[in-house]
């Protein structure tokens, strides 16, 4: 049990600690996942960023993911009935709504270039693994040199899951019975989009005066 996502931060950046002399970068998973990754750049005086992808649904149910799309790449798995024109249409819309929330979070900057570097992608916990599953996929096109999962805590059906994609799967609990990601918090609250731009600032501004 966490007290909050600054001592499952604090906790997980200890994990992490062996990736500090690597040429890297953390990412992210809004909302939740930016306080949880601010003390693990922090501490191995890595850049910061946002990790935006959205799964593509099946046009029949949208809650249904055949393949997910970020800013610059996307994977389809291919399916019956599903037709190129129907792709497009949806990475427009996607990549429209991600621009937005982009510009909000980190304004004009350029994102980080993944290509040869260790990318480590931190949430707050992990229950299914099927959106991170979505965002390896999508990361792998950008050629990184290996692809790190990092969540406090984590279902045993999701590591078994992102162990088969990603690089390594670290997570700090991994319970028998779970309920939740929020079951092992004891202050679960929501992250606000203030509250994302404050630590997204603030580690800007530590790496600056270094």
């Amino acid at each position: 049990m966490f007290r909050d996502r600054t001592e499952a931060g604090l906790l997980l950046a200890e994990r992490l600690k062996k990736f500090k002399n690597d040429r890297g970068v953390v990412l992210a998973v809004p909302r939740g996942g930016v306080p949880v990754a601010y003390f693990v750049a922090t501490e191995l005086g890595l850049p910061l960023e946002i990790i935006l992808t959205k799964k593509i649904g099946h046009p029949a149910n949208k809650e249904y993911a055949i393949g997910a799309a970020s800013l610059t790449d996307h994977f389809i798995i291919p399916h019956e009935y599903v037709t190129p024109q129907y792709i497009q249409n949806e990475l427009v819309q996607i990549r429209r709504t991600l621009r937005e929330m982009y510009k909000k979070f980190m304004g004009d900057k350029e994102p980080e270039s993944l290509k040869g570097k260790t990318v480590i992608v931190v949430d707050d916990g992990v229950a299914t693994g099927n959106t991170l599953l979505g965002t390896i996929r999508v990361l792998r096109k950008s050629d990184p040199d290996k692809i790190i999962i990092a969540v406090p805590v984590a279902s045993l059906s999701a590591m078994e899951t992102l162990t088969k994609q990603a690089d390594e799967v670290i997570a700090l609990l991994v319970p028998e019975e779970f309920y939740g990601v929020g079951a092992f918090y004891e202050d679960f609250r929501q992250v606000t989009d203030e509250e994302v731009m404050f630590y997204l600032d603030k580690l800007r501004e530590l790496r600056q005066a270094v």
